[in-house]
């Protein structure tokens, strides 16, 4: 982070201010992480923080400190466009352009108050006032320890806030087998133990949690799954009936597409969501070693994100979108 851009947010914040943060919509471990930091820094300073998240996050981070403090804009419109008016700063963490909020999007795009972002994807947008944007991170939970510490104040770093950092770290890494998982990466999360986070107790909450229809629709996923060895590749498939089927509610696919790179000789993973209600296919991608499913998304599939981990939709049939799939595999290399 440049040393001007360090003082410039400084600078905004020596006054309380009323402020939102933002996850993009689909809140993850890390995306709520980094939003409930940074959230319980700005308390620290007589400001008014607010989340406002694009939709509903997982039953199973609900447990995350001040998580029942988050506004919802689907649930509640009118509340959230008032709160993100009068707001004097916004911070949106995760996420680099405006169109990852979804609906939103059109409330916050012509907002006058400077915008902050924190992020670690590729190919940033430039709708904000001070960019921290940093691909090398293997999270923006990371970021925002840095980030606090670049703010001289690494000192407010607490329990609560090391809670939520830890969270974002632990999820975003994989559990810390990503290859972007670092010595520096392991030496934050040393002092954060130190600091009383419960390193043993959240992995617990966050994996070992699940409703059974969780466990039913992975089952069923990888029923579904199917490998094509001869490209390295596995991808399974769940349609809405299926979801229906096991009661889904959202989160419950999480982390099911990794369960593709666990096969031995598989490098590339992909699992195909259905969503009726949008009328789309939700895709997420996984990969090992040097296959590139960030552009992979961004050329065939609308989507993005980093070099290992990337998503993606559809708005072609399921059948329409694997033949798509499947035809792009026989030519890529891995």
């Amino acid at each position: 982070m440049k040393i001007q851009d360090i003082q410039a947010v400084q600078l905004l914040l020596t006054t309380p201010k009323k402020i939102a943060i933002i996850p993009h919509r689909g809140p993850d471990g890390d995306a709520m992480g980094s939003t409930l930091a940074l959230y319980h820094f700005l308390l620290k300073y007589n400001h008014e923080p607010i989340i406002v998240s694009p939709n509903e996050f997982p039953d199973f981070l609900a447990w995350m400190p001040g998580a029942q403090n988050i506004k919802i804009f689907e649930k509640d419109k009118l509340n959230c466009t008032t709160i993100l008016e009068e707001a004097d700063l916004i911070f949106t963490l995760d996420f680099n352009a405006l169109h990852r909020t979804g609906e939103m999007e059109k409330v916050l795009a012509p907002l006058k108050a400077p915008f902050i972002m924190i992020d670690h994807h590729q190919k940033p947008d430039d709708y904000a006032a001070i960019t921290y944007s940093d691909t090398s991170f293997g999270s923006t939970c990371e970021m925002i320890y840095n980030f606090i510490s670049l703010l001289g104040k690494k000192q407010d770093i607490d329990k609560t806030i090391g809670t939520c950092i830890y969270t974002g770290i632990l999820t975003d890494s994989g559990s810390f087998r990503f290859p972007k998982t670092t010595g520096d990466t392991h030496r934050i999360v040393a002092e954060l133990i130190d600091l009383g986070v419960e390193n043993t107790e959240i992995p617990s909450l966050l994996f070992d949690n699940s409703g059974f229809g969780r466990l039913q629709i992975l089952g069923q996923a990888l029923q579904n799954m199917k490998l094509r060895m001869e490209h390295k590749t596995a991808y399974t498939t769940l349609n809405q009936d299926e979801l229906n089927s096991f009661n889904y509610v959202k989160g419950d696919t999480e982390g099911i597409v990794n369960y593709g790179l666990s096969i031995k000789g598989i490098q590339f993973a992909a699992i195909f969501i259905e969503n009726a209600d949008e009328k789309i296919i939700k895709i997420s991608f996984r990969s090992q070693g040097d296959f590139d499913v960030n552009q992979f998304a961004r050329d065939n599939f609308n989507g993005g994100g980093h070099r290992n981990a990337a998503g993606g939709k559809s708005v072609d049939s399921m059948q329409e979108t694997i033949q798509k799939f499947e035809g792009l595999v026989t030519k890529i290399s891995i």
